[in-house]
């Protein structure tokens, strides 16, 4: 497919951090791609928290099924806007590589415990593992992928942070938080796959879970809207034994709506903007969005979830519990840095991969909690606590 100007080429990419010859049958997009897909840490996704812990269901979501919807439906918006479909796809799937265990309860738990060492940022920590932490070739630390992958991964990050950055690798990824300039659109369209992809699959693993229920959905406008129209045009789907079928075809809308939502407002948004290439659309504002109905909608999704499910009684008594897990083994390492494998964090980067010449014990012992699967971590706990908190 022929790329729009404003696209990125990667026959045009800025490069990576250390020099490589071309690939002689893949672009440098694809290589990425192939690169995070190879990585010990995308494997770890598959046992790493969405929402439920790895423990309490097989059918629920992980971090490796959430990066894979992710991807699926930034191609398909990509292909629409003439995008560079290899890096949406690169980015989708390396986004939360530096995601804890036990989702954003580990996270937040991890930051408490390093607020007074430059704090822990998951966006910032997915870039430390496809920087630093991944040790797959002899010629560099990390896995050493392209300027525009990289800066898709860097999501957020802090002024100290980029600050940071910028002084160990100049108009890099963090200049533009410096700058406050926008990344490539494929960046941005990896910004709202994302969320598109976790308020549909957080409505599914809540119905599943039984902890929310499609009558209480109908209070969402963007649920209750599909819904309806599902039981007009399929009426035996109302029958209790249908009620998968239902659900499944409900979410399929409201997926279709969201997307086709972005691809017509961008579409007419870059239109307007014209923007005949990259640097254009780093200097002007956020070209890819929902329109103002589509996100009203999905503001009040955002808040239902948050309401009835990420703050249910049963998933804050389990994140409770999975945040003691992290704190403990903070602790435990702390006080017993013969417990971390042997050379763990060794490799001579530094702190934030910014800081100092010599990572700090707190850092290691954050690069080795945040790259743990839920249930090593529970198992790991138990091991050096002597009690278990979490898991069958």
């Amino acid at each position: 497919m022929k790329l729009a100007p404003y696209a990125c080429d990667p026959t045009q990419s800025r490069g990576r951090r250390y020099a490589e010859p071309d690939a002689p049958t893949r672009t440098a997009y694809q290589r990425d791609r192939d690169r995070i897909v190879h990585s010990t840490a995308f494997r770890r996704l598959v046992y790493k928290t969405q929402v439920f812990l790895n423990h309490e269901g097989d059918l629920f979501r992980t971090r490796l099924t959430h990066s894979l919807e992710v991807a699926q439906l930034g191609r398909s918006i990509a292909r629409s806007l003439g995008l560079n479909e290899d890096l949406v796809e690169a980015i989708a799937l390396a986004h939360d590589l530096g995601h804890t265990p036990f989702g954003h309860a580990g996270q937040d738990a991890l930051n408490d415990c390093m607020q007074a060492h430059g704090g822990f940022e998951h966006n910032l920590q997915s870039l430390r593992v496809v920087d630093h932490l991944e040790e797959s070739y002899p010629q560099f630390d990390g896995i050493n992928l392209t300027f525009e992958t990289r800066e898709g991964i860097l999501k957020h990050c802090s002024l100290k942070n980029a600050q940071a950055i910028e002084a160990i690798e100049p108009k890099g990824v963090g200049r533009r938080f410096l700058d406050r300039t926008q990344p490539s659109l494929e960046a941005q369209l990896c910004n709202l796959a994302d969320e598109i992809a976790y308020n549909a699959h957080d409505i599914d693993d809540g119905v599943r879970s039984g902890l929310i229920t499609m009558p209480q959905l109908q209070e969402v406008t963007l649920f209750a809207d599909f819904h309806r129209q599902v039981i007009g045009e399929y009426p035996a789907l109302a029958q209790k034994s249908q009620q998968r079928r239902l659900l499944f075809e409900t979410i399929r809308r409201m997926l279709s709506a969201q997307v086709y939502d972005v691809i017509a407002v961008s579409s007419a948004a870059l239109t307007a903007a014209s923007p005949a290439c990259v640097e254009d659309v780093r200097a002007m504002g956020p070209l890819l969005a929902f329109g103002e109905d589509m996100r009203r909608q999905s503001a009040q999704l955002k808040q239902f979830l948050f309401r009835n499910l990420y703050r249910h009684p049963q998933v804050m008594q389990t994140t409770g519990l999975a945040k003691q897990v992290v704190r403990e083994l903070f602790e435990a390492y702390l006080a017993k840095p013969e417990a971390l494998p042997l050379n763990f964090g060794a490799a001579g980067d530094n702190a934030l991969g910014y800081i100092d010449s010599h990572t700090p014990p707190t850092r290691v012992v954050a690069d080795y909690i945040a790259g743990m699967t839920d249930r090593f971590a529970a198992r790991e706990h138990e091991r050096l606590a002597g009690r278990r908190l979490l898991g069958a």
